[in-house]
């Protein structure tokens, strides 16, 4: 195609078994070889861009100094990891990034021996590292066998706890480990905390001191962009013990900081760590996110995640909508809220633009918080605030509140505190496959006593229940909808509290009534349209509450309706369990009701668009209206669906 970049050296690569006969000056041009293709691969398939360009240097050089994959290497989160798979026998495949059927857009240990670790959360990766140093020291067997376990972690992950739990642990083994600090001051958005400001201070006085003529690491040798960050790191902060800095006093010998996109110094460094490291190791390089990519440098998250774009321009290529998405409705009733209310307040997980919490840290910045990669924090901080009098809103993806599911329970239920969870990202995502689908909140959540759990079935449902979980003082409240657009529905001009635990009926029918937990209702409707064109009419009705049930209604549907299904965008044990355990509380089975509940199967299912994902876990239109017939004892002859 013409937008294929020209890559001589990089054509020439099939393993990285071929990047070792490279001269270092050869290992330059790779870099600019694979940064380029690594541009024109994002800007067909979409994806994480500013991530992976950052440690384009990086990843040559790894490759090129250690012998993978019987050296592990390890990537937290692994968003950057596009670089990694080209080296490592994929590029043949890396145009079916995040599409269904084609390459992860994280590391995926079925996918190639050379991704020892999946990822796809931070903080991870040195607990992974330390688990492989050791299998290694106690003779663990491996089909690619065991060498060096090399970490490599940015500074945003690495303000996560247990970031510091595997790096204390390390330093206690003292086992041979290899840990890379890479430092762009960018997580997603920029990282906030002392850990960060720590950084930003630190110069090294190297434990190896020989390392500094070998990795010119002085701060005069640094260029732009990194001479203000490094002249920051000259001084080194109070208070810590003599002779130290805060990652030797964890028991790692430090070496840096490193101008991670200068060959001349990161060959020369990982080269005398592969030969002379004994201990756990910390290499700090500083890197720039999106590097040599003007569209994606000059973006606030260094072009972190980006749809499809054109390679000239940058501009993104976004199929236009007529409805708001649900992340913005949701921030644009908070702010209604709170323009009302200054007791509300709002906390997010280093995400404030994919929350949209970017608006009302704009707002009202003293009462917004993100406290960096620390779900567990967040959830007991937003704990605290409520014992204190406030109203927070924790804004969480689904699959990131799992990290704090601890304190969910002990801080926040047990404590029957009104803590608002806005629980974006339920249901099943996309391109970012099982690692971010928010298929188990509603599980996790409605088994806890005194917890209010909601699910909106379009956009003015979700504006409704902002306005009811503002108005909820009576103990923990969670509300869940889906990334993307909204259904186009018509806006309410204000959103009003909903009664607890009471539901909608949308349409009165017989024989069969579907019971809809979340947005897909719209399928459901698509399904009874289907039906009517049968002769069967089924009463459709809108949960909205999955805690606490509203019993009379669904009651009242089982007592009408030879069938009740249920359809949800959760796991079983969710919305579903709760209804069957409702009527056989109330031996409404005896009675004769055929009972059906659709919920995501009992697998993780890989990335895909939503619409397919959602046709492989049979919650579509098109398996709603069969299993209808099937409960009802229908033949499907002559269905042809359009």
């Amino acid at each position: 195609m013409s937008n294929r970049p020209d890559t001589p050296l990089l054509d020439l690569v099939q393993s990285p078994a071929d990047i070792k006969r490279f001269s270092d000056a050869q290992l330059v041009e790779l870099a600019h070889d694979l940064r380029a293709e690594t541009i024109s691969c994002v800007s067909e398939t979409g994806g994480h861009l500013g991530a992976g360009l950052g440690v384009v240097e990086l990843t040559v050089a790894l490759h090129a100094v250690f012998d993978a994959p019987r050296d592990k290497i390890i990537w937290d989160v692994s968003h950057q990891s596009y670089p990694h798979k080209i080296l490592t026998g994929r590029r043949d495949r890396i145009r079916t990034l995040r599409q269904k059927g084609g390459l992860s857009g994280f590391t995926k240990r079925s996918e190639s021996p050379y991704d020892p670790f999946g990822a796809a959360h931070s903080s991870t990766s040195i607990s992974a590292a330390l688990g492989f140093a050791v299998a290694r020291d106690l003779g663990g067997a491996c089909d690619t066998g065991h060498g060096d376990a090399i970490a490599v972690i940015g500074d945003g992950a690495m303000s996560a706890g247990m970031a510091f739990e595997a790096m204390n642990h390390a330093g206690h083994l003292k086992q041979r480990l290899i840990v890379i600090l890479n430092d762009n001051e960018m997580s997603i958005a920029p990282p906030v905390g002392a850990l960060s400001s720590y950084l930003s201070r630190l110069y090294a006085g190297e434990p190896f001191q020989e390392f500094k003529a070998a990795a010119k690491g002085a701060v005069s040798l640094l260029p732009p962009p990194f001479q203000e960050g490094a002249r920051r790191a000259k001084d080194m902060l109070k208070g810590l013990t003599v002779g130290g800095t805060l990652f030797e006093e964890l028991g790692f010998s430090y070496i840096g900081p490193i101008d991670g996109h200068d060959m001349d110094q990161l060959l020369p460094v990982l080269r005398t760590v592969r030969a002379r490291a004994t201990g756990p190791t910390l290499i700090h390089v500083i890197t720039r996110k999106g590097k040599g990519y003007g569209p994606a440098e000059a973006r606030r998250d260094g072009g972190h995640a980006t749809a499809k774009f054109d390679l000239v321009t940058g501009e993104q290529k976004k199929a236009p909508s007529n409805a708001p998405s649900y992340t913005r409705v949701f921030a644009d009733a908070l702010l209604e809220h709170a323009a009302q209310d200054d007791r509300i307040c709002a906390i997010t997980a280093a995400m404030p633009e994919g929350t949209g919490l970017d608006l009302f840290e704009q707002r009202y910045p003293s009462r917004c918080f993100d406290v960096g990669i620390a779900e567990q924090h967040a959830v007991t901080f937003a704990a605290g605030l409520a014992a204190g009098g406030m109203k927070p809103f924790c804004a969480l993806y689904s699959t990131f509140l799992q990290r704090g599911y601890d304190q969910v329970v002990h801080d926040v239920a047990i404590q029957r505190l009104p803590v608002r969870f806005a629980i974006d990202r339920a249901g099943l995502v996309g391109a970012d496959g099982p690692t971010h689908a928010g298929a188990f909140d509603v599980a996790y959540l409605a088994n806890l006593p005194g917890f209010t759990v909601m699910a909106a079935a379009d956009e003015a449902e979700l504006k409704h229940m902002v306005a009811t979980a503002v108005a909820h003082d009576e103990g923990p409240i969670a509300f869940r909808y889906p990334r993307g657009e909204g259904q186009g529905v018509e806006m309410p001009e204000r959103g009003e509290p909903l009664e607890i635990g009471k539901g909608r009926m949308i349409q009165q029918g017989s024989r069969v009534a579907l019971l809809s937990f979340g947005t897909r209702l719209g399928e459901v409707m698509k399904a009874s349209e289907a039906l009517r064109a049968r002769g069967i009419t089924p009463s459709v009705a809108d949960a909205r509450f999955a805690k606490p049930l509203d019993r009379d209604l669904i009651l009242d549907l089982a007592a009408r309706h030879e069938a009740l299904i249920t359809i949800e965008e959760g796991a079983v044990g969710g919305f579903g369990s709760h209804v069957a355990q409702l009527l056989a509380d109330h031996a409404v089975f005896d009675d004769g009701l055929k009972f059906r509940s659709m919920v995501l199967p009992d697998t993780f299912i890989d990335q895909a668009s939503p619409e397919d994902m959602y046709a492989t876990a049979g919650l579509d239109a098109d398996h709603i209206e069969a299993r209808v017939l099937d409960v009802l004892g229908i033949a499907r002859i002559g269905h042809q669906r359009a």
